[in-house]
Formats: structure tokens, C-alpha cells, sequence
């Protein structure tokens, strides 16, 4: 029988109405909703309906993200986006690394997303493809890359091997598909990160198919940018880029 996990505190998924605006918040590998709640609150205080997904196997023990697949990790984004069709005219999804990597993922499968917004997200990372071939079962975490003292990530200690290979194949097939990515696009990418190389956003960023796209840098984070010292900028960033893009229904 498989064991039921609890979900930490802090890391509980996270819905609050507002208008006919939508916002989808994911988190990154092996992090929870804690790193995205900051822009959550800022976004649902703007007005904007905010869902903020818990990704499977995330947020409990790594033991439980041993079990699931980027398919489960998918299906979690895709049912937050369900949710926010029902009440919403218009949907932004904003994602952090791999985070990141499913907001390009579900642009390329809704083309009606009104627009993305990517942080340090993850298509193209090398250092990870040993992993795979590894004989233990856990690495050592990857979480907490902040530079602004006395942050911390809630996130997992250990990260298991089995879950490096399914982000190696999500990665993968995201990274193929970028031209398919037709909506307006920011892309931010801290100058300094430790877990995602820093290329992966000019990657982004030079194959998605958009015609209206920005690039900005963070001069002044590390990975975990959303809670790091520029935590107040994307904020601001992402609240222009949405209030340019809203479709508003006139119904």
C-alpha cells in the first residue's frame, strides 16, 4: 500500500478569486508554494484570480516525488489552469525554474494563454545528465539558492535520482518545442545561479515563436529569485506585463 504523505506546512496549495483575470503560479522542482506565494498575495491584491498549484510529489517528503512523473507534474498544472478557465476570461501562467519550463509547456498546448511569465526557468541543464546514470537513489538538495541572508526555501533535503530523470525528459521535450510558443512572453533570468544556468533564459528567449517578448536580468538574486532581493521587481514586472496582455470579457 502506498504511504499517504502529509503536506508541510507552507507548502498547501492556494486559490483566491478575484476578477476575470487569471494568474497560474507553479513552483520549481523539488520547492513548494512557499517560493511563489509572495507574487501570489501581490497578484490576488492587484484583483486577479490567483492559483497556486502544488506540483504531485512535492511539498510532502522526496520519498513521494520519487513516485511521480512529469506527467503527474503536468496534469497538476493543467488541472490548477482548469480551475481558472472556469472562472476566468483571460489566463497568464507564471512559473519559477521548473516552473518555468511547464508555463512554456502549457503555452505551447493553449495557445489562447494570454501571456507567460518565466523565472530562471529550465530547458537546457547538462550538469544534470550524469545523474541519471547514478546507482544511488538520492542526491544531495538542490533547493534554497538565495542570495539575501536569512531566506531559506522550504524544499526538500534530498533529491532523488528518479526525479532528475523525469525533468531531464520534460526538459527535453519542452526545449524542442519552443518555436510553438506564440503568446506575449517575459522571460527573467538572474545574472548569478547556481542551479539553472543563466543561458537557459536567453535560450528561451531567442526560440520561443512570440512576436512580443522581453528579456530582463536580475542582477541582484540568485536561483530562488522570487523570494531573493528582486523579489519586488518581478512583482512589478509581472503585474505591467499582465495589466498590457488581459483580454477582458465585455459580456
Amino acid at each position: 500500500m502506498q504511504e499517504t504523505y502529509q503536506v508541510m506546512k507552507g507548502a498547501e496549495p492556494f486559490k483566491i478569486e478575484g476578477f476575470r483575470v487569471g494568474v497560474l503560479v507553479s513552483h520549481g522542482f523539488t520547492g513548494t508554494t512557499q517560493s511563489m506565494r509572495p507574487l501570489g498575495k501581490a497578484f490576488a491584491d492587484a484583483g486577479y484570480t490567483v492559483c497556486g498549484v502544488r506540483l504531485k510529489g512535492h511539498g510532502t517528503h522526496y520519498e513521494d516525488m520519487e513516485q511521480s512523473t512529469y506527467e503527474d507534474w503536468i496534469a497538476s498544472i493543467e488541472e490548477g489552469y482548469q480551475w481558472l478557465k472556469e472562472r476566468c476570461d483571460s489566463i497568464f501562467v507564471v512559473g519559477l525554474s521548473m516552473g518555468g519550463t511547464l508555463a512554456l509547456y502549457m503555452a505551447q498546448h493553449h495557445p489562447e494563454i494570454s501571456g507567460i511569465v518565466t523565472i530562471n526557468a529550465a530547458v537546457d541543464v547538462p550538469e544534470m545528465e550524469p545523474v541519471k546514470h547514478m546507482e544511488e537513489r538520492y542526491i544531495d538538495a538542490i533547493g534554497s539558492d538565495i542570495k539575501k541572508p536569512d531566506v531559506v526555501e522550504l524544499a526538500y533535503e534530498k533529491t532523488p535520482v528518479a526525479s532528475v530523470k523525469q525533468i531531464l525528459e520534460l526538459m527535453k521535450q519542452v526545449k524542442l518545442d519552443l518555436p510553438r510558443v506564440a503568446c506575449p512572453a517575459l522571460i527573467m533570468a538572474s545574472t548569478e545561479d547556481h542551479v539553472v544556468p543563466p543561458e537557459n533564459s536567453n535560450l528561451i528567449y531567442d526560440q520561443i515563436g512570440s512576436d512580443q517578448k522581453t528579456f530582463l536580468e536580475l542582477k541582484n538574486s540568485y536561483h530562488v529569485a522570487t523570494l531573493d532581493n528582486d523579489q519586488q521587481q518581478i512583482i512589478e514586472e509581472s503585474l505591467t506585463f499582465m495589466k498590457q496582455n488581459a483580454v477582458f470579457s465585455h459580456d
